[in-house]
């Protein structure tokens, strides 16, 4: 099965047809902050800095335009999981301020660190399954595609 991309081409240009990516695969290896192509190499050079290249394979991966989408999904997973936490702890056991302070800051603060990066990398799988933003080898200057200007017309070829 291929799938055919139309964003960014021009009227009287063929499309250029791409294999489909396993979107589960590709999402699952991110979670595992490995590459989404082999799922060999390491996804991130540092913490959250997305690796330019893969190790193993040499994908690249400097494409990913995740942006403001870890930190929101971070905080919408832990949400659901601390927020019932923190309430059944009331209910039961009615602990002091300092106490709740004492447990669920330190706790909110080491969840996140710990569920950030799989976060990331699960969307910079399904950008890649996907062949979203620079991931679309037809693509030359993702950039000049959204501004709806051919890569030649920028340059005056």
């Amino acid at each position: 099965m291929t799938v055919q991309l139309s964003g960014g081409i021009a009227p009287g240009e063929t499309m250029h047809t791409l294999p489909k990516r396993n979107l589960k695969q590709a999402m699952f290896r991110g979670m595992m902050c490995r590459c989404p192509a082999c799922g060999k190499g390491s996804a991130f050079g540092k913490y959250l800095k997305v690796a330019h290249a893969c190790e193993a394979c040499g994908e690249e991966l400097h494409h990913h335009r995740a942006d403001d989408a870890p930190p929101y999904f971070t905080v919408l997973i832990l949400g659901h999981i601390l927020i019932p936490l923190v309430l059944a702890v009331e209910v039961a056991f009615v602990p002091a301020l300092w106490l709740h302070m004492a447990i669920w800051i330190p706790l909110s603060i080491a969840l996140t660190l710990a569920v950030l990066p799989p976060v990331k990398g699960t969307l910079v799988g399904l950008q890649w399954a996907l062949y979203m933003h620079g991931f679309d080898p037809n693509v030359d200057d993702e950039y000049a595609m959204m501004a709806g200007v051919k890569t030649a017309e920028l340059y005056g070829q």
